[in-house]
C-alpha cells in the first residue's frame, strides 16, 4: 500500500510540475531518456542475473506476442463492425497491441510481486513489447502512413542499439557464465536502478493528458476495454489451459493488462493517427490502471 501511495504522489507531482515555469516542455522527454539510458539498463543488469532460468520462463517471452496477435484480430474485427476510419484503426493497432510494460509495468510489478517478479517483467518487456515496438510498430506506421517501408537492417539496428537491450544481452551473458559482480558494482547498479520508479512516475505524470472529445468515446472506450480487460483475462485463461501457475505466468498475465504504451502513443500522434484519441487512450489508460491492475492481480488467485 505504501508503494501505491508513493506512485500516486509521484504522478501527481509530475502532473503539477507541468504547470510550473521552472520545468520546460522537454522535461518528460529528458526524464524518459534518463530512464532509457541509465535506470532501466541498471535494473536489467542488477536483476537479470538473479533470475532462475526454469522451464516456466518461456511463458513470459511468448505471452506478449500472443497478446499482440489477439489485439490485431480484435481491433480488425471491431474496426470492421464499427466502420472506423483508417487513422483510427492505425492508432488502435498500435495502442491496443503495445502495452506500457516498461515505464509503468516494471514499477507496478515491483509493487505487486516484489523484486522476484522483476526479471520476468524485464523479459516480457525487452523480448516482447520493445521488440514488437521496433518491428510491428514500425511496420504499422509505415503501412498506414504511406511512408517509406521499413527495412530489416533498419529494424535490426534499432533493436541492437537500444540501451536496455544491450544491457539485457550483457546480463544474460553474466547469468549464463556463473560470474557475479564485485560488491561495489552491485551497489552502484542497485542505487541507479532505484531511480527508475520516481523518475518514471514523474515523467508519466508530466505527460498525462485527459482529453476525450465526444466523437472519440467509442474507439477509446472499446480500445481500452480490449487492452486492459479482455487481454489479461485471455492471458489468464491461456495459462489455466496450459497449467502454468508459476511466478513467470503470473507476471505475464499482469503485464498483459497494462495500459497503452506511452511511446506507442507518441508514435501514433507523430504519424497523425487520430492524435486526440491516441492521447486520450494513453492518459485514460494510466488513470484506469490504478483500478484495473489490482483487479487483474486479484484474478490470479484462480490460477
Amino acid at each position: 500500500m505504501t508503494q501505491m501511495v508513493l506512485i500516486s504522489l509521484l504522478l501527481l507531482a509530475g502532473y503539477g510540475f507541468r504547470r510550473l515555469s521552472a520545468f520546460p516542455e522537454e522535461t518528460a522527454k529528458v526524464l524518459n531518456q534518463f530512464v532509457i539510458h541509465v535506470s532501466l539498463p541498471a535494473l536489467v543488469l542488477a536483476r537479470m542475473p538473479e533470475m532462475q532460468w526454469s522451464g516456466n520462463v518461456w511463458i513470459a517471452m511468448i505471452m506478449p506476442w500472443i497478446m499482440l496477435s489477439l489485439a490485431v484480430v480484435l481491433v480488425w474485427s471491431v474496426g470492421q463492425l464499427m466502420a472506423w476510419d483508417r487513422p483510427t484503426r492505425a492508432s488502435l493497432y498500435l495502442l491496443v497491441a503495445l502495452g506500457n510494460t516498461s515505464f509503468l509495468g516494471i514499477p507496478m510489478v515491483q509493487v505487486w510481486f516484489d523484486e522476484a517478479g522483476v526479471p520476468y517483467a524485464l523479459l516480457y518487456d525487452q523480448l516482447g513489447s520493445f521488440l514488437a515496438l521496433s518491428t510491428y510498430g514500425v511496420f504499422i506506421v509505415a503501412w498506414f502512413s504511406g511512408s517509406e517501408r521499413p527495412t530489416l537492417s533498419g529494424v535490426a539496428y534499432r533493436v541492437a542499439t537500444f540501451p536496455p537491450f544491450i544491457a539485457l544481452v550483457a546480463a544474460a551473458l553474466v547469468s549464463l557464465s556463473g560470474w557475479s559482480y564485485p560488491p561495489a558494482v552491485s551497489e552502484i547498479l542497485e542505487r541507479l536502478a532505484d531511480t527508475l520508479v520516481p523518475v518514471v512516475m514523474v515523467a508519466v505524470g508530466f505527460q498525462f493528458r485527459l482529453v476525450l472529445p465526444r466523437s472519440s468515446f467509442s474507439p477509446v472506450a472499446l480500445g481500452l476495454l480490449i487492452k486492459m480487460v479482455i487481454m489479461p483475462v485471455a492471458a489468464l485463461l491461456l495459462c489455466m489451459l496450459l497449467g502454468q501457475e508459476a511466478l513467470a505466468a503470473r507476471v505475464a498475465i499482469f503485464e498483459a493488462g497494462m495500459p497503452p504504451m506511452i511511446t506507442a502513443g507518441a508514435l501514433a500522434i507523430a504519424a497523425g493517427f487520430a492524435p486526440e484519441r491516441s492521447a486520450s487512450m494513453v492518459g485514460l489508460g494510466i488513470l484506469l490502471s490504478f483500478v484495473t491492475l489490482p483487479a487483474v492481480h486479484a484474478l490470479l488467485r484462480f490460477l
